[in-house]
């Protein structure tokens, strides 16, 4: 595939699972999502459906009051590739799962770049719930999700893992820098490699795919990653940044 025909693509009109631990008693479990007091120990879960199971009735935090849906995950849960966005939307909170508006077309377009799938990722968010008029969930909100993030990162144990935007980005790895200044860069958090990209949602406001603008810096950024990908799977997995 060419890579005009690649960037083309972009055009928008308007696992290592066993438990470390596990709390203390079938009661402490069973309050997990009562309250964000509770912890949630690393191994808490052996499936993706015993999280979507506490999800399900979870009110950690105020956004339980009024969801639709809890946003779980959507992808390949054995994926080489991680995807964490901030919030479900509308469009998420009414089918329960990420990414899959005008936001998520267009991810499904940049995945579609460098012939990626949705077979090839997991995706999932940062919060549940959708905050009210599609607000930037509190610090508060996310730290109460983050338990269940973290164990889904855990289960689906990605050799990559792409943030977008800086609320995803602060909420995984506590880095508060703009998204202008850290996208396209590797770094790592907790041993896994991560890169920080664009929302799809703020190049939909950006459509210009001039060099240098938003959609022409997600082209480069999208490409390293499936190059870092494939030096990964042909070096045994070693790190080389």
């Amino acid at each position: 595939m060419s890579s005009e025909k690649q960037l083309s693509l972009f055009d928008w009109s308007n696992n290592d699972d066993s438990p470390e631990s596990t709390p203390d008693s079938d009661s402490d479990f069973s309050l997990i999502p009562t309250d964000a007091k509770i912890p949630i120990p690393s191994g808490t879960y052996q499936t993706m459906e015993e999280i979507a199971v506490h999800c399900n009735q979870c009110h950690r935090c105020e956004l339980g009051e009024n969801r639709t849906n809890p946003v779980i995950g959507r992808g390949n849960p054995q994926a080489e590739i991680m995807i964490i966005g901030e919030a479900p939307g509308q469009n998420e909170d009414e089918q329960g799962l990420p990414f899959v508006g005008r936001s998520g077309q267009l991810l499904d377009k940049i995945l579609q770049s460098v012939e990626l799938s949705s077979d090839d990722v997991y995706i999932s968010n940062a919060a549940r719930c959708r905050p009210p008029e599609n607000r930037t969930p509190t610090l508060k909100e996310m730290e109460a999700c983050k338990p269940y993030l973290l164990e889904q990162i855990r289960l689906v144990n990605p050799k990559i893992i792409l943030l977008t935007g800086a609320t995803a980005v602060k909420a995984l790895t506590g880095d508060k820098r703009g998204i202008t200044k850290i996208r396209g860069q590797w770094m790592e958090w907790e041993g896994r490699l991560c890169m920080p990209i664009f929302h799809p949602a703020y190049l939909l406001r950006n459509p210009s795919r001039e060099p240098g603008k938003p959609k022409w810096l997600m082209w480069q950024d999208i490409q390293a990653v499936k190059q870092k990908l494939e030096e990964l799977q042909g070096n045994n997995n070693s790190i080389d940044f």
